[in-house]
Order: C-alpha cells, then structure tokens, then sequence
C-alpha cells in the first residue's frame, strides 16, 4: 500500500487506518486533514487494504477544505443541540466559501445567539473529540433519529431505497446522519466564525416551513482566519450592493419589486456608454443588428423548447394551459425570434455567415433567494448574438466570437480575473433537461472540445451546465465575495435549426441545416456594471466615468469663467460639470473626490488671467495649471485609448 503527500510517495502496512498509516509514514501532521483512498475521500479513521491508493489532503485541497468545512458545521450543530436541546436538525453542508446548517426553532437567533454559539464550538474543538463513522440497515436508522426526535432527519432517511446502508457521524454525545467524510477529531478546527443568520425554506419549497440558517468560516490556523476576515472587510468597502446606492448608481424600490433595479443617471449613463460602444464594435466585425419584440405567444417558445424546459422560469401572460385562448410570455432568451431574420426568405451558402447581434431586454423569473443587488435580476439587458453559419466556418467563427469577448473584457479590465468553463450535458438524466440525441450531444461537444483545444484554451469541465439545446464556453468572474457567476457565453447549437426549418442551399444544391452559434459579448450590462463597481471601487476609468471632470471656481467671482471652460470642455467632447454652489473650494473638492470624478478643475484669478486651468485627481494628485486646450488633448486621448 502506498501514501501519497504532494509529490512523495510512502509505504504503509494493510489493515492500518489511514491516520495510522501516515503517522508510521512520520508525515502527519495537524496540517494534514483527510485523504483520498483509491480516489475518494474518506476520513483519516479508514481502514486500508493492502492495494489501497491514498492520499492525504490539507485545507489547501479544494476536496480537504469541503471535509473541513464539513466537519465545522457539525460542530456548530452540536454547539445549538447543546444549548438549545429542542431545536431540530435538518442539514448542514461545505459551500465554496464555508459551511451553513439550518435549524428549526421557534427561537429567534440573533447576534448574541451567534456569539454563543462560538463560544460553545470552542469548548467542543477544546474537547477534541473523536469522529467516528457508523452505519445501520434502514430500520435501525429510522429508529435512531426517531428516539432522538430529529424529524427531518427520519423524512430524508424514509426517502432512501430499502436495503440501503446508511452512514452516521459521532462526536461525543452529538450523532448525525450523514455521508461523509469528516476529519478525524474536533481539535482540528482551530479558528472560525459565524458571519450570518437568515432565513431558508426546508428543501427550497416556499410552501414548507421557514428555518434558521446559519453562515460560518472555518480554518486550520487563527492568521487564516484573520486574513480572511480582513478580506471581507475590504470586500464590504467595494461591495457594488453598498457603494453603487451610495454613490447613486442604482437603486430598488421595494413597491416595484425585487430584482427590478432603476438605474440612476449615473448608472444609465455607464449602461449606455457600454451598449453604444459594443454595438458599434460588433457591426465593424460584420454583425448586423436587429430589433426584436420583447414578448411572444407561447407557439413561439413550443417551437424552440423553452416553453417545455424554461416554462418555471418565464413570465407568463394568460393562463398557460388554456388552449382556446392566446396566451403570451415575456422572452427569456432572444434566439427563437432573431431566426425570423434569417427565414424572412429563402438562403442559400453564400448568405452565411448571417451574424446577429441585438441589445436584448430578458426577463426571467428567478427564485427570491438569488436576487443580488444587480448581479442576479429579474429584467436585464444582455449584448446577444447569433451566427447561422455552415459547418465548415464552425471553428473559424467561434474564434472569433472568443476574440470578441476577450477583447471587450479586456477593454473593461475584467479579462484578467475571469476562468473558462466547458459546460457539458449531463448523460445520466437527458430527459429532465436536454433535447435532442445522445448522438447528437457528442458530436456537439466533441466538436467544441476539439475547437477549445485547438485555441490552447485553459478550461475546466462543468457537467450539467450546458443549455438544453447544446455545450458552452462559460466565461467565469468572482465578485468580491468570491460568488462565481458567468459573465458570457459562447454556445454551439445544433438542435434548434431544425425545429424552425433553417435549411440553406448548399453549393451541391442540396437543403441542409446550418449550425448555429449563441453568443455574448460583454454579458448582461447590469451584472457587468456591478463587476466594474467592485473592481475599480467606483472610480471608473477615464472614458467609463458618468461624470468626467468637475470644474471648481476658488471663489463665486470667478464662477463666470468656470462656467466657460466647462462650456469650452463640453464643447470638446467631456462629459463635465460646474459646481457653482456657494460652499468653499475645499469642500467641493472633497465632494468631487467622494465621488470618484476623475479629474477637477480649480480656476482662479491667474487661470483666469493666463487662459489655464489647475488640474486635480481624483487621487488627490495636484498636476498644475496647463491651458485649457491642453487638458481637453490629454483628457480625450486617454478616453481615445480607454486607458485604465
């Protein structure tokens, strides 16, 4: 038998647990947290045989930090079945960024509940008790959570096949049903803390019972926690959700509905700088734009599919089983009604390509739970495509849209931080969620993969995350909260030119159907400004900035010629403004910097008298007078370049 840690090999003896055997190995340590045995991860209790693979993991393993986050939230249950004996149990998994366990109690729990929590948690790592797995037939496991009184433990366990062996975790007097693995004793969770209580329905179902839920972080060492927690701190401070209200970019109104942001000017303004310089870019690579309604009659999304596989998901006007009567649906997606373009008349090979691009209004009706600030909406406003091409301008024209997308994210500054994702079908359940062949789906992403692979693409592979109708290339950005969400897609799509009859005529003469690709370029603009927000802070680069420069007289007798260079700014193409309020230079200056415009302008008697202006940063940089001419040359080259 053999034990790995990093790139070291050791041998250990059969019928040793694994914490046995890497202790004689003499490579244990504190820092190593559970393992993997013949590629699955078990806890450090489990016995080997003698052709066992194992590999012993620490909390800088992805699979070691989800066994450690795993571990801590049962510590935290055990902390509340201790202090609040009549609170139920009902789960309590590893999430990317910690753990979460939800509890029934009729109790509210507050801030000091929180704290009274920790502070039994560290008796219990105190303790360092041992974590050991047990399993029980069906019957005996239904008895144990029904003499214990866990009654959404019994409904998950009546739920299993009979004849299944269920598995059971035990630290001291705390017993819980569960899969697994842990670490091998509570003493390992050195640092943690619980950040948050919300409310969470049981199984996600509105119509079940409110629970408690309960957020924590948890790590090896006290420093990484502390790190961590001052990355958060930070994060708060770029939070778009905080500074985007405050420095009016947005805003909800809890009459309109969640989900539904108003953009401020500031933020409208933002918005359509984007959209204006993607649609321009987009029609100089050959795409052609449309204007398509916002809404259809259900025949339209029966023909796509998304009435059968996005219905729960669609904003749906008129009763949408009732046949006899039209029944309509806000679009949850563009495609099925920029294919009207192409079948507006016949097409033949030398027609395609046929790029289409749109500024596309969506809805969809996301679950309450997911709403984030502009980051997850219900109505939003996407930059969408669509390429109906021959088979073989397949890969040419997906490099392209892969050079477009990278180009604007890269414009933008957010290409640096962004990851690839191959989104597969999931082969195991077709029936639930994708169209078309088994055939079908693997030529589609045999096709892609070979495209990916032929780009020299990073990638990694995500199974069930592709659209019903074919694989994607998921572009991937974290928030500052390390949430991961996709800000663009590129997708092949070989299902859906049939169901609208899309065929072409070749130069064999023959019909044949065209493959289609669906792309973005820059993403959904709201999610997109919500990610510039948290990157640059609210302070915009130059050519983005809602407000470009403030001019600032010294004082009101010389507002007069504040207001002619902004007029000579504005004139030359600046987005500027005078402040002309009577408060004193000082604090307009400050109020200008608070608000993130880029530069300001102080004009005095020598400015006046020599045609200058004194420039200001938003940095608080002080450049010195130049001729107004001069700065207007200087601010407009760093908006030609889209400097950063």
């Amino acid at each position: 038998m053999k034990i790995q840690f990093a790139e070291t090999v050791f041998e250990a003896e059969a019928g040793m647990t694994v914490y046995e055997a890497a202790k004689a190995a003499g490579v244990l340590t504190r820092d190593h947290i559970a393992a993997l045995v013949d590629g699955e991860p078990r806890d450090l209790t489990a016995e080997l045989t003698g052709d066992a693979e194992v590999k012993l993991l620490t909390f800088e393993d992805a699979e070691g930090r989800h066994i450690f986050n795993h571990t801590a939230a049962h510590i935290l249950a055990q902390a509340v079945k201790r202090l609040y004996p009549a609170v139920k149990l009902t789960i309590g998994p590893a999430i990317d960024k910690g753990f979460y366990y939800d509890f029934d109690s009729d109790e509210p729990f507050t801030a000091d509940t929180l704290k009274a929590l920790e502070a039994e948690m560290k008796k219990i790592v105190k303790e360092n008790l041992r974590i050991e797995r047990f399993t029980l037939p069906k019957a005996e496991a239904l008895k144990l959570m029904q003499e214990r009184e866990e009654p959404y433990k019994v409904e998950l366990i009546e739920e299993l096949p009979e004849g299944e062996t269920i598995s059971f975790y035990k630290q001291g007097e705390y017993v819980d049903l569960c899969t697994g693995p842990h670490l091998f004793s509570t003493g390992l969770v050195k640092a943690y803390k619980l950040t948050s209580c919300t409310g969470a329905y049981w199984r996600g179902d509105q119509q079940n019972k409110v629970l408690k839920r309960v957020y924590g972080i948890a790590f090896p060492k006290k420093e990484q926690l502390t790190a961590h927690l001052d990355m958060l701190e930070e994060a708060k401070k770029r939070d778009h959700n905080k500074i985007g209200r405050e420095l009016e970019y947005f805003t909800t109104v809890d009459y309109i509905g969640q989900g539904l942001p108003i953009m401020l000017p500031k933020g409208a303004r933002v918005i359509q700088l984007l959209q204006r310089w993607v649609e321009d870019y987009e029609q100089s690579k050959g795409c052609q734009l449309t204007k398509t309604p916002l809404f259809a009659k259900r025949d339209l999304y029966k023909i796509s599919g998304h009435w059968d596989h996005y219905r729960d998901g669609m904003f749906i006007m008129g009763d949408p089983d009732d046949e006899t009567k039209e029944c309509f649906a806000l679009r949850p997606m563009t495609c099925p009604f920029q294919y009207q373009v192409y079948l507006n008349r016949m097409r033949s090979y030398r027609d395609l390509p046929m790029r289409l691009g749109e500024t596309s209004t969506l809805f969809r009706n996301e679950d309450s739970g997911e709403m984030h600030g502009l980051i997850r909406v219900r109505q939003f406003t996407i930059s969408e495509g669509h390429l109906v091409l021959r088979p073989d301008q397949l890969e040419e024209e997906f490099r392209e849209c892969l050079a477009l997308a990278k180009e604007m994210l890269g414009t933008v500054g957010l290409l640096e931080d962004c990851t690839f994702r191959f989104s597969q079908w999931d082969p195991a359940n077709p029936k639930n969620k994708y169209e078309g062949t088994k055939e079908q789906w693997e030529e589609a992403q045999a096709v892609m993969g070979r495209i990916l692979d032929n780009l020299g693409l990073e990638y990694t592979i995500g199974i069930d995350e592709a659209a019903f109708y074919g694989p994607k290339l998921d572009i991937q950005y974290k928030n500052v909260f390390g949430k991961e969400d996709t800000i663009v897609t590129i997708q092949i799509d070989m299902l859906l030119a049939e169901k609208f009859g899309m065929y072409y005529t070749d130069s064999d003469n023959q019909q044949k159907l065209p493959y289609i690709i669906h792309r973005t370029s820059l993403g959904c603009y709201e999610r997109t400004l919500a990610l510039l927000i948290e990157k640059y802070a609210g302070a915009f680069p130059m050519w983005l900035a809602p407000l470009q420069v403030e001019v600032i007289p010294v004082s009101p007798e010389y507002t007069d010629y504040a207001r002619e260079v902004a007029d000579k700014l504005y004139a030359g193409g600046l987005k500027v403004h005078c402040d002309s309020r009577t408060d004193t230079m000082r604090y307009k200056i400050r109020e200008a910097q608070l608000a993130k415009t880029p530069y300001m302008l102080v004009v005095g008697e020598r400015d006046r008298a020599a045609g200058t202006v004194s420039v200001r940063t938003r940095a608080g940089e002080d450049l010195g007078a130049m001729p107004t001419e001069e700065f207007l040359a200087k601010a407009l080259e760093e908006i030609r370049t889209k400097a950063r």
